[in-house]
C-alpha cells in the first residue's frame, strides 16, 4: 500500500499523452484481480483500453508515480451524458487519496463540459468507496449494487415450475432487439434500476443498451445459446427477456432479466433464468454471476432460492444538476 505522501507526489496525467506500452503492468495487473476476484477474463476489456489509448481516443487520467502509471481511470460521453468506465489503482500504490484524486479529476472534467448534464458509473474494482471524498456530493446519488454468483453443479436439481401465467420460452435472436427494448422501457418506469442507468426510460436508450452488452466486452461475450425470451401464449406478445454472456471460457454471466408489469411475480423470471442457468452449465460452465441493485430485495430472495449467494458488494454513483464553476 501506498503511503500518503506517495500518493501526494503522484502526478495526474492525461491519458492521451500515453501509450499501451506504457500502461502493461497496470493493465496486466488489473486483468489478474478481475479473474482472481471475479472469475472474469477481462482480457478483451483491458485489449479495448489499449487499442484507444493508441489512439490517442481514450479520455481520463493516470495516476503516474516516479515516471510509472499506478493507477488509471477512464470516461466516454454520450449525448447529454458521462459514463466512467473503470478506475483501478495498483495494490503497492492503492489508498484512499489516490483513489479520491483519480475520480475528482475525472468528475470535475466532466462537470466542466457544458453539455454533460448527468454522470454516471459503476467502478467494481474501487476499494475506499466509503471512505473517499466524493466529488460534488451534493449532487451525488448512491445505490448499493451486489454481485452474486451460483455454482451451476447443482442447477440441474431446479425444478421446472410451471409459471401462473401461460408462456412459451424460446430463444433470443436479434429480430427480437425492438420488442426487448421496448419491453424494458415499460417495465422498468418508476423502478430503482432507471434512477441508475437511464438507458431503461426510453425504447431507443434500451435499444443502445442491448446493443451495447451485445456487441461490447463490458459485460462478458454476448453468449446467444443461454439467452431466452418469453412469449405470452394467448397472445404471442414478449413479456420476458433473459440475456447471458460468458465472462470467462467456463465462467457465465446473467445480464439482463426483465419480465413485463403484467407477469411480474407469475415465475417467468424464474423460467427464464433456470433456463439460461441449464445452457450454461450443458455448455461447461462450473459457474455463473449476476449483479442486482441491493435495494431490490424481491429479485435478491429469489436469486437466493435458486441457489445464487453474495459474493461482493459495490456502489452504483449518479451525478445529476451538479454545479459549474
Amino acid at each position: 500500500m501506498a503511503a500518503l505522501s506517495d500518493s501526494a507526489l503522484a502526478r495526474i496525467v492525461d491519458l492521451r499523452h500515453l501509450r499501451s506500452g506504457d500502461l502493461d503492468p497496470l493493465l496486466d495487473e488489473e486483468t489478474q484481480v478481475w479473474h482472481d476476484k471475479l472469475d472474469w477474463d477481462f482480457h478483451a476489456s483491458a485489449a479495448l483500453v489499449r487499442r484507444f489509448l493508441d489512439m490517442q481516443a481514450l479520455n481520463g487520467y493516470a495516476l503516474v508515480m516516479n515516471g510509472h502509471p499506478v493507477g488509471y481511470c477512464y470516461f466516454v460521453s454520450e449525448e447529454k451524458k458521462g459514463l466512467i468506465g473503470d478506475l483501478y489503482v495498483m495494490h503497492d500504490f492503492v489508498s484512499v487519496e489516490a483513489e479520491e484524486r483519480l475520480l475528482g479529476a475525472v468528475v470535475d472534467t466532466l462537470v466542466k463540459t457544458p453539455y454533460v448534464q448527468r454522470i454516471e458509473s459503476q467502478l467494481m474494482m474501487l476499494r475506499n468507496g466509503a471512505k473517499i471524498d466524493l466529488p460534488q456530493r451534493a449532487h451525488l446519488r448512491m445505490h448499493g449494487r451486489t454481485f452474486m454468483e451460483i455454482d451451476l453443479k447443482h442447477v440441474a436439481r431446479l425444478p421446472e415450475r410451471r409459471a401462473a401465467h401461460a408462456v412459451l420460452i424460446d430463444s433470443w435472436t436479434e429480430r427480437k432487439q425492438d420488442e426487448s427494448a421496448a419491453l424494458i422501457a415499460n417495465a422498468y418506469q418508476g423502478h430503482i434500476d432507471a434512477e441508475i442507468n437511464d438507458q431503461y426510460r426510453s425504447p431507443s436508450g434500451a435499444r443502445r443498451f442491448l446493443t451495447n452488452i451485445i456487441q461490447y466486452p463490458g459485460c462478458g461475450s454476448f453468449f446467444q445459446p443461454a439467452s431466452f425470451v418469453a412469449l405470452d401464449q394467448e397472445t404471442g406478445k414478449l413479456c420476458g427477456i433473459c440475456l447471458s454472456s460468458l465472462v470467462h471460457s467456463d465462467v457465465g454471466h446473467i445480464t439482463q432479466v426483465c419480465v413485463s408489469k403484467a407477469v411480474r411475480g407469475s415465475g417467468v423470471g424464474y423460467q427464464l433464468i433456470r433456463r439460461s442457468l441449464d445452457s450454461l452449465a450443458r455448455h461447461g460452465c462450473r459457474k455463473a454471476s449476476l449483479t442486482v441493485t441491493s435495494a431490490n430485495q424481491e429479485a435478491i430472495e429469489l436469486y437466493e432460492r435458486m441457489g445464487f449467494h453474495k459474493s461482493r458488494d459495490f456502489a452504483a454513483y449518479v451525478w445529476e444538476n451538479f454545479s459549474r464553476r
